[in-house]
């Protein structure tokens, strides 16, 4: 079986060779003048290989680390027109996608602390048999599989501050609880993932917020955040994948691999597969004078000190109101402030209670940085990857493809905004950049009204839609890491789920574009949101039906 993936490897770096030769190799003399240098690539159909390269190989290999870096390695081999040197300089040194200056980043870096400091927050709690206490609580109040599932759902949708936090602190804080039930590793890094990015783009005090908003043009006379308030009913995806949620699990239907996953949870195999990403982290022996205050205040605290250090770095404390504040917030800087304060508030309970001595708590440090290695490592590489694209200029090439069929497809275009931006986020595993970039389209297409209102969200719902999708994207890298299930067992189990609310959602834009264009001033989420839910229910019934039928 190895061999048999080397043997693919080897075919899709020959394809990749092939096409580098295609494109035509670098012509002597332009690297000595960079101001002149061009790309042969730049915003063109090749721009987007290298992530469809990455994101092919991940599928076919189930191999994260060397996909991620094929992929890296052909868009730098790309943007340098075939010249090795160049190569390696673009995929290190480059200062706007090389993996030095991903690294370099303030804000990449403080996204990785907030990670390292969250492991070590899991490895404390854990040490001192906090999560084992609650796993013990949680079991005399939550008695069936149903009620883990819909409790995780729950927790995900009250912390709906930031997306990364959500994934980190629901798996930690559920994980002991859905293992006791016996749902799988898939299914929790699946509910984690659905309630991180889908509850933040609908949740007017968010990190999401204010990236929605303050990509709104400031030339466009919109208020962004009224744009976004206004967004919300009509935002498909991130609706329908909560009334997803909630229909599998009280009706017990699960398809496509996840069944596989949850027939095999049942028989006492959480994993599946061999792949145990995180060792032997869960088996730790913990203290027996745990309780359930040891888990619940660190959280809680969290929970306080990040939303505290986010409107801090909006200028709350300078006098901005909390909404603005909200909005203007540098999300990065204040998960860490926030995480840091939330550490030393956490050994100082600890040591309080007597749970606790100064070695252990030294002690979790390298274990919770070592529980975050592996998402780090795939962080790194997909931030580089992103990197690449952006050197390549693809989200210009896909810019230049919405702008030019929107003039004579008004009312098809919330649907055709919807498809691109999935594909644009699932090929370059952002959410953000990609309603970044096509905010301002939509804007300059409808100046006003309700058709901008519905183009935007849709813009949204891709963006979410694609970001959810894609195996490169940091917070799919991070419910994996938070439910500690393998990386492709996720990505592999969550796409029919994904990609069922997706159907729903495009079919549901083509109507409301049509209705958005013949209403006038009717509301037409009124009209448009309970028959998305209708047509979810119904096609998930029938799903329901035929995965019953064929296993009868």
């Amino acid at each position: 079986m190895k061999l048999k993936k080397m043997q693919i490897v080897c075919l899709a770096l020959l394809a990749i060779l092939a096409v580098l030769l295609f494109v035509s190799f670098q012509t002597p003399g332009q690297i000595a003048d960079p101001e002149n240098y061009a790309c042969r690539a730049y915003s063109t159909v090749f721009s987007l290989l290298p992530p469809v390269i990455a994101i092919s190989l991940a599928l076919i290999t189930k191999e994260v680390y060397s996909s991620l870096f094929v992929g890296i390695v052909t868009g730098a081999l790309l943007y340098a027109n075939g010249n090795l040197e160049l190569t390696i300089n673009t995929l290190l040194f480059n200062e706007e996608g090389g993996m030095v200056s991903k690294l370099s980043s303030s804000g990449n870096v403080g996204i990785l602390i907030f990670l390292v400091i969250l492991g070590i927050m899991v490895a404390l709690m854990n040490k001192v048999g906090g999560s084992a206490a609650f796993g013990a609580w949680a079991s005399q109040h939550i008695h069936s599989r149903v009620g883990a599932q819909l409790a995780t759902m729950v927790l995900g949708v009250l912390i709906f501050v930031d997306d990364y936090f959500n994934c980190l602190t629901v798996g930690s804080v559920m994980r002991p609880v859905t293992d006791r039930h016996q749902v799988s590793r898939a299914k929790l890094a699946y509910l984690i993932d659905a309630t991180a990015a889908p509850v933040c783009i609908i949740a007017p005090i968010s990190s999401w917020a204010a990236a929605v908003t303050s990509s709104v043009p400031e030339d466009s006379g919109i208020n962004g955040f009224t744009m976004f308030l206004r967004t919300i009913p009509y935002n498909y995806y991130a609706i329908l994948t909560l009334v997803m949620i909630i229909y599998i699990t009280v009706t017990k239907t699960d398809f496509g691999p996840m069944r596989i996953h949850e027939k095999n949870a049942l028989n006492g195999d959480l994993f599946t597969t061999e792949a145990r990403p995180y060792g032997g982290l869960d088996d730790e022996i913990v203290s027996p004078r745990g309780k359930v205050i040891d888990l619940v205040f660190p959280v809680a605290v969290l929970i306080f000190c990040c939303v505290i250090g986010m409107i801090y770095t909006g200028g709350f404390f300078d006098g901005e109101d909390f909404v603005t504040a909200f909005a203007n917030s540098d999300a990065s800087m204040g998960l860490v402030l926030g995480s840091s304060c939330t550490l030393l508030i956490t050994f100082l309970f600890y040591m309080l209670r007597n749970v606790m001595t100064f070695k252990d708590f030294t002690d979790c440090i390298p274990e919770g940085f070592k529980a975050m290695v592996a998402p780090i490592l795939i962080l790194t590489m997909a931030w580089t990857l992103s990197g690449m694209t952006g050197l390549l200029g693809a989200k210009f090439f896909v810019a230049d493809l919405v702008s030019g069929s929107a003039s004579g497809l008004q009312g098809l275009f919330p649907a055709i905004i919807f498809i691109v931006a999935a594909g644009l986020a699932f090929s370059t595993g952002t959410s953000w950049g990609t309603f970044g970039i096509l905010i301002p389209i939509v804007c300059n297409v409808f100046p006003s009204g309700e058709m901008l209102a519905i183009s935007i969200s849709s813009c949204l719902a891709g963006s979410v839609c694609g970001d959810h999708c894609s195996p490169i994207s940091d917070t799919t890298i991070m419910a994996s890491a938070g439910a500690h299930s393998d990386h492709v067992n996720h990505v592999s189990t969550q796409l029919p789920y994904a990609l069922t609310a997706a159907a729903v959602s495009m079919v549901c834009y083509i109507l409301t574009g049509f209705l958005g264009q013949l209403s006038g001033s009717l509301p037409v989420a009124l009209i448009c949101l309970p028959l998305a839910i209708i047509l979810m229910i119904v096609t998930l019934t029938g799903i329901r039906i035929k995965t019953n039928k064929d296993q009868s």
